[in-house]
């Protein structure tokens, strides 16, 4: 759908400044989320592997349970309202307060984990948010037919600021805590000392401190929607609001997508949230091995959504996100089936590093995948609305997205708990991308 006036788009400068939010934002889900501050959280801080995946899983489930209840509403009052920075702004704040709070904590206590867990909250709840106003500037920047590369660039250099920033951590930061060294072989920087994993833990203000400056072009140089001649209009947004909800069964695509979107991106949020925990309970990965994984799954992810997004832009987004999504699963059957005992479930391990082997070939099948399907899937949301519905539709996205990311957590956490097993934990991941897969059979694109 589009509106019959014409946006004024912006220039060059301006489009690549608002993709440097997504290189901005990258690694908090890299370096915090994925690859080095939770596995740490779950080895170091956690009683035991398990535990320390229940308890980030209950964290995500609570930020993922505040996102739900405040992203339309917000979003609705910024359509009403006009300007989208100002709402980046103040998100931006709770993230880069959250994150360099997480580094302080040190000891396995349960108060320690408690606060780091509430800084992790804060963090998240910032980031999530701000990246809602962000991509809601999206239709005002380019016209439709380039949306698929805006969206597919803007990942594909999102991973790029990950695998940047993992290197960087994992080269100059992060230590092997028996032999002190980095990846590199380097003593840690700024005297950090590996025992207390204060290289793992300083990924956390390192990522605020890497977001508030790269943040920053998108404020000085991205075109904003004019603001509102009433100002904050709350009531407007809240009845706009009503009303979108009131009419969504009406609008089938719109809503197949937004239940679809829920399915697959709970799917793949989770993927994220827990492999690297998983890698380390199950595989026996080490910070750095992890790592290494994460910068492959991080360059496979710049190329996934590079090239997904050139797809997008022929084929459409619905078909890119198909295929993502039955890839991801693949991805997933191919790490439950791995432990270093055995491989593809039957295939008993001789030599030690086929787990490792098999754990790195999934970990780039699934950043190839995960990025084309997000990059494709802020296109197709914007197929389903008007440009002046934008942050209203990116607050229902994630609403829906979170809707089941808090019980997805929530329902790993319960699982691994009750089972003691991280690998029966994180099934319910499959049977959401696959899911989310067979639903987008009834969402429409433009052109249909």
């Amino acid at each position: 759908m589009t509106d019959a006036a014409a946006p004024r788009y912006a220039d060059r400068r301006g489009v690549i400044s608002w993709m440097m939010f997504d290189w901005a934002a990258q690694p908090y889900h890299t370096l915090l989320i994925t690859f080095i501050f939770a596995p740490y959280f779950a080895a170091s801080v956690a009683a035991t592997p398990a535990d320390g995946q229940a308890m980030w899983g209950w964290a995500t489930g609570i930020a993922g349970l505040i996102i739900a209840v405040l992203a339309p509403v917000l979003g609705a009052v910024a359509d009403a309202s006009g300007p989208r920075k100002p709402w980046i702004a103040i998100f931006s704040l709770l993230a880069i307060i959250g994150a360099g709070l997480m580094y302080y904590g040190g000891s396995e206590s349960g108060l320690v984990a408690t606060f780091i867990l509430g800084a992790f909250v804060v963090a998240l709840v910032g980031i999530e948010f701000a990246a809602i106003f962000a991509n809601a500037m999206m239709p005002t920047l380019v016209p439709r037919a380039e949306m698929g590369k805006l969206s597919g660039s803007g990942w594909a250099l999102g991973y790029v600021g990950g695998v940047v920033s993992l290197i960087f951590a994992l080269g100059l930061m992060s230590a092997d805590a028996e032999t002190g060294k980095t990846l590199i072989g380097l003593d840690p920087i700024l005297g950090l000392d590996p025992a207390q994993h204060e290289g793992d833990r300083a990924s956390a203000p390192f990522s605020a401190l890497w977001y508030l400056i790269f943040v920053l072009p998108l404020f000085m140089f991205t075109p904003d929607v004019a603001r509102s001649n009433t100002g904050l209009r709350v009531g407007e947004g809240l009845k706009q609001l009503g009303e979108t909800l009131r009419t969504l069964p009406q609008r089938r695509s719109f809503f197949a997508f937004l239940i679809t979107s829920m399915l697959y991106r709970d799917g793949l949020n989770a993927l994220y949230a827990f492999g690297g925990i998983y890698a380390a309970g199950v595989l026996g990965l080490s910070i750095i091995q992890i790592g290494i994984f994460g910068i492959l799954a991080a360059v496979t992810g710049a190329i996934g959504a590079f090239i997904g997004g050139r797809l997008d832009a022929r084929f459409g987004p619905r078909p890119v996100a198909f295929a993502s999504c039955w890839v991801l699963v693949l991805a997933c059957l191919t790490v439950v089936s791995t432990t270093q005992d055995v491989t593809l479930f039957f295939v008993t391990v001789e030599n030690e590093s086929l787990p490792l082997i098999t754990f790195y070939v999934a970990g780039a099948l699934i950043g190839a995948a995960g990025g084309s399907l997000q990059a494709a899937s802020r296109t197709l949301l914007i197929d389903q609305v008007h440009t002046g519905e934008a942050t209203k539709a990116f607050g229902l996205y994630a609403l829906t997205g979170r809707a089941t990311a808090f019980i997805g957590p929530f329902a790993i956490a319960a699982v691994t708990a009750m089972t003691q097993s991280q690998r029966i934990g994180i099934l319910p991941i499959i049977a959401l991308l696959a899911l989310g897969a067979i639903g987008l059979m009834w969402v429409r694109q433009t052109g249909d």
